[in-house]
């Protein structure tokens, strides 16, 4: 897809999505600590001192970024956060994408090793199959992000960064990209840095566009899982059963530390026919009434350097099962 051509798509996708009623804002000239970042910027020896300064004097601040931190769908309890995903609606949009897309579906696990409802999954849940892409300007919301967000600045700062070195490296039109409130883009909703280093040319065009190819969209998720170090095959997390005499343990997430055999003898008993020395760590989500147990095996960590929520990596897990299972049923 040309340059031109990507910009009358980005505008028409975001002349298609629902508007958001955020207030504008203004057009910022001073970021606290600018001239920090902007010497960060041009170390790069991508840009120069006045071209930062350009960009960012056109940057605005989006208060409403900021505010939406607070009732994120992560922030809920999972009774409350897996009926978001777990729809009749979301299953059969995903039977038809994966229908759709069957060639470069096959093509992208084959190459992965990472089985195709995953990658169906994954797409469904950040941008339900490209329909909702966000409509928010990324250099908006990553320069508000970067200079404003306090318990994040860092990380948006370098996202910021990556995203002025990725228009580069693209050729993408850089005040015209729109993507979620986090500065997320494509319908694999990758950040910047992800785009920069997982990102790939599937179809062949010369462009990594996860915009209009859905075959570099599909095969940039599944190369994302890839270098991650998924395993084929392997599950993502079982139910575990609570002893009445159980210890009180937290949830841990991460690299799997312990053992099913350790949770096993404080009370956590895992429904599986896997070997006792099995490395898992204890999930615990929240019911309306009670608790449930689960315990995660690699896959389910490797879910979470996606995102970080093991609400998010067992909604994937569950999604990607029901798509699996409809597909298998001929549905």
């Amino acid at each position: 897809m040309s340059r031109k051509a990507l910009i009358i798509a980005i505008t028409f996708i975001g002349l298609q999505l629902p508007l958001l009623s955020v207030a504008e804002g203004t057009a910022k000239e001073n970021w606290p600590g600018q001239a920090e970042f902007v010497k960060r910027v041009v170390a790069t020896g991508q840009y120069n001192t006045a071209e930062v300064n350009a960009i960012l004097a056109g940057a605005v601040h989006k208060q409403a970024v900021l505010d939406i931190y607070k009732r994120t769908a992560e922030s809920k309890p999972w009774y409350t956060y897996r009926p978001i995903f777990m729809t009749d609606q979301r299953l059969q949009e995903g039977l038809v994408f994966w229908r759709e897309n069957q060639q470069a579906i096959t093509e992208a696990s084959r190459e992965s090793a990472v089985e195709e409802e995953i990658i169906v999954a994954i797409i469904g849940i950040e941008t339900y199959y490209g329909r909702i892409l966000g409509n928010y300007r990324v250099l908006d919301t990553l320069t508000t992000l970067g200079f404003h967000f306090k318990r994040r600045q860092e990380f948006f700062s370098k996202e910021l960064l990556e995203y002025l070195l990725l228009s580069k490296e693209e050729n993408l039109p850089l005040t015209e990209i729109k993507g979620s409130y986090a500065g997320a883009m494509g319908l694999g909703q990758f950040m910047p840095s992800s785009y920069r280093a997982y990102a790939v040319d599937a179809d062949g065009d010369g462009r990594r566009d996860l915009w209009g190819s859905k075959a570099d969209a599909i095969a940039s998720v599944a190369n994302y899982f890839k270098v991650h170090k998924w395993r084929h095959g392997e599950q993502v997390a079982v139910p575990a059963k609570r002893t009445e005499a159980a210890e009180s343990l937290r949830m841990k997430l991460g690299k799997p530390a312990s053992t099913l055999a350790e949770y096993a003898s404080k009370g956590y008993v895992g429904e599986t026919e896997l070997a006792a020395d099995t490395a898992v760590n204890l999930i615990v989500l929240e019911q309306e009434k009670g608790h449930d147990y689960w315990l995660s095996l690699h896959n389910f960590y490797v879910i979470t350097r996606y995102n970080r929520s093991p609400m998010y990596a067992m909604v994937v897990k569950q999604l990607s099962e029901q798509l699996a299972a409809a597909r298998k049923a001929g549905k």
